[in-house]
């Protein structure tokens, strides 16, 4: 969708952006890995899913959906037995694959199988990919990519608009002047890093004034680099470059019931060896959670109120409908039961093939 050769009173609505029932196949944080301790069950609702997720001795977290095929009963309920999960109701036990591996009453167990979700940890979190198998690697960002990291949480926060409103506030071109007083003049670059992730980047600096600048401009001379790499519409790391410096910030969000966001920002840096590394991380660190906190508290108030509908796009604007437009290429699936979304077009072209089917069968 370009802003330039499309009208401003286009009827054309994205399907997925901002919609409340809808949202991208991709990796979601579940809990922080220091929340879930060896031989520990949780139950945890993730975009509408309930799960129960445990750790098992060997450390590795295996997420399985919540109810045991027997009778219903919740396996967060249950008992961890080594690498296996044991119902707590008539004690069924599924391995960290989900097959039935013991039926107590049974000499041998049912061919019964537990649906699981793969599951991996980076930055201190728990990721559930959404999917029988992940399509792309856990969000990164290229600078930090194959490298071991230091993090820390920042807020947790819940906000009255979807993820995706929430996320293109870090490529509103017009607000960077209003709300933060930051930049002068920004012309966004971008670059699709694969099919799921999309990078934003610009170079132009100015807004002496601001609270920003006076913290960080004992830290660098030449202009600063600010870019913003989305994954599945939902995860945004804001890299700032000053000179050598590089901070980042995490804005970790997913879809909560009725188009609300849960996001937690997490600042990360390169790990660094030994004590005086270790110092220099956690300055870094605490910077870096400053600047996401002072990034984001201006727009809350916004956040809480906006219905959001973007009628009459601009030119500064069109960095916003690329990220739309990226976005409504990827594969979308439905709130709670984590099918395909599908268009009512498709729909009803099925519905015809299934009537022809039908008749033909007569």
């Amino acid at each position: 969708m370009n802003v330039n050769s499309q009208p401003a009173s286009s009827k054309r609505k994205p399907k997925t952006f901002n919609n409340p029932e809808r949202f991208i196949e991709g990796w979601y944080w579940v809990i922080q890995s220091l929340n879930l301790e060896i031989g520990e069950v949780k139950p945890v609702n993730l975009l509408g899913r309930e799960l129960a997720i445990y750790r098992g001795k060997d450390r590795r977290v295996v997420t399985v959906d919540a109810y045991c095929p027997h009778m219903g009963a919740h396996l967060a309920e249950g008992q961890v037995e080594g690498n296996e999960l044991r119902c707590l109701f008539h004690h069924w036990k599924f391995n960290a694959q989900g097959i039935c591996v013991d039926i107590p009453c049974l000499d041998e167990s049912l061919p019964m199988k537990l649906k699981t979700w793969p599951t991996a940890e980076k930055y201190g979190m728990i990721w559930v990919w959404t999917g029988e198998y992940p399509q792309q690697p856990l969000p990164f960002i290229p600078e930090l990519e194959h490298k071991d990291c230091d993090v820390i949480f920042g807020p947790r926060l819940v906000m009255n608009c979807h993820p995706n409103v929430v996320g293109i506030n870090a490529i509103d071109a017009q607000h960077f002047n209003t709300v933060h007083k930051l930049l002068s003049e920004i012309i966004f670059e971008k670059d699709e890093l694969n099919q799921n992730a999309i990078i934003f980047s610009n170079t132009t600096y100015s807004g002496e004034d601001s609270f920003l600048i006076k913290l960080i401009r004992p830290f660098y001379k030449n202009p600063v680099t600010y870019s913003i790499c989305y994954w599945y519409g939902t995860i945004g790391i804001v890299t700032l470059s000053f000179d050598s410096l590089y901070i980042h910030v995490m804005f970790a969000m997913r879809l909560l019931e009725g188009g609300k966001t849960e996001a937690q920002t997490i600042a990360m840096t390169r790990k660094r060896q030994g004590i005086f590394g270790w110092l220099h991380n956690r300055v870094i660190l605490w910077l870096t959670k400053i600047v996401g906190k002072d990034f984001i508290k201006a727009d809350i108030r916004i956040f809480q109120t906006i219905q959001f509908d973007l009628k009459t796009p601009i030119k500064a604007d069109m960095s916003i409908m690329q990220f739309i437009n990226h976005l409504e290429r990827q594969k979308p699936l439905m709130w709670k039961t984590w099918k395909l979304a599908r268009s009512q077009d498709v729909e009803m072209k099925e519905k015809r093939e299934k009537w022809r089917d039908e008749l033909s069968n007569d």
